[in-house]
C-alpha cells in the first residue's frame, strides 16, 4: 500500500497540556492527534512535530506530518481531525506532502512570540496567555542586548540545566543562529509588550530563559555589558530566572518553497 505523507497546520492552547510530546504523565497534543488519527486511518499512526513545546506553552503554527495509507483527500483529515479534537486545539491545514518532507529535519527556522504585561494589577483574562511581569519595564535598554542576539552564538546561558548530553561532541551543541530579536509595545495597551524571536532552532526553555533575563534588563538590574557577559559566559547559573510557560506562543515554522 503507498504511503502518502500528510503535513498539518495546528494552533493549541496549551494550558491544560503536558506540552507537544507524548509522555505517560498527561495528555499531550501529539498523544492527542496520534488517538485521532488511529480511529480515522484504523492504522497505528506517529506524528512528528516541528518541535517539543513545553506544558503550559501555546502554538499558532506548529507543523507535523505523519505517513498514512488512507485514501481519503487530504483537506478531509482538517474537518476529521477538528470533529475529534477538544476545541483547545484545532486542524488549521491539512495537505499533501513530499514523501521526504520532515516537520522537524526540513524546518529552516521557527518564530516564537512571549507576550508579557508590566502593570500592577493584570486583567483575569490574560491571565493564561501572557506573563504577569509587574515592574518598571524600560524597551530602550533592551534593545542593545536583543542586537547582541543576531547570528550563531552558544546560548548554553539560556538553556535548560539538564536537557542535553555535553560530553557529546558531534552536532552544533549549543550553537543557534538568531535572525531576528526584537521588543513590540502594544500599540492601543499600556504596559503590554512581547518578545519575538526568528532563528534556525532553539534549544529547551531557550525563549523563556531569554524572556526572564531581558525581563531583568528592562527593569534596570542588569545593563547591556552585564548581558553580553552572561551570553558569553555558556553558564545557564549566570542568566535570568526562566519566564512562566503562559506567555510563549509558538508562531511558525519556515520550510523551503516548494519545487
Amino acid at each position: 500500500m503507498t504511503q502518502r505523507n500528510i503535513l498539518l497546520r495546528v494552533a493549541y492552547d496549551g494550558t491544560d497540556y503536558c506540552g507537544w510530546q507524548k509522555q505517560e504523565n498527561g495528555p499531550t497534543i501529539q498523544g492527542l492527534l496520534e488517538d485521532a488519527l488511529a480511529r480515522i486511518t484504523k492504522e497505528a499512526t506517529e506524528v512528528s512535530g516541528a518541535g517539543r513545546t513545553d506544558a503550559g506553552v501555546h502554538a499558532e503554527g506548529m507543523t507535523a506530518n505523519f505517513h498514512t495509507g488512507a485514501a481519503m483527500p487530504a483537506a478531509a483529515f482538517q474537518r476529521a481531525l477538528n470533529s475529534m479534537l477538544p476545541k483547545a486545539v484545532r486542524v488549521l491545514e491539512a495537505a499533501e506532502s513530499a514523501p521526504d518532507f520532515h516537520a522537524r529535519f526540513s524546518a529552516l527556522g521557527k518564530t516564537y512570540r512571549y507576550d508579557f504585561f508590566t502593570g500592577a494589577v493584570q486583567l483575569p483574562a490574560e491571565r493564561l496567555y501572557r506573563a504577569h511581569a509587574p515592574c518598571v519595564f524600560m524597551p530602550e535598554r533592551v534593545q542593545p542586548c536583543l542586537q547582541l542576539l543576531i547570528g550563531s552564538h552558544d546560548f548554553s546561558s539560556f538553556e535548560a540545566v539538564g536537557t542535553r548530553d555535553r560530553s557529546k561532541t558531534e552536532g552544533r551543541g549549543a550553537v543557534r543562529t538568531i535572525f531576528r530579536a526584537e521588543c513590540v509595545a502594544d500599540p492601543v495597551r499600556p504596559e503590554h509588550f512581547s518578545f519575538r524571536f526568528s532563528g534556525d532552532g532553539f534549544l529547551r526553555c531557550m525563549v523563556r530563559n531569554l524572556a526572564g533575563t531581558l525581563l531583568w534588563v528592562g527593569a534596570g538590574k542588569l545593563s547591556r555589558e552585564q548581558f553580553a557577559n552572561i551570553l558569553a559566559a555558556k553558564d545557564r547559573r549566570q542568566a535570568g530566572p526562566t519566564a512562566p510557560a503562559c506567555g510563549l506562543f509558538l508562531e511558525q515554522v519556515e520550510y523551503p518553497p516548494p519545487q
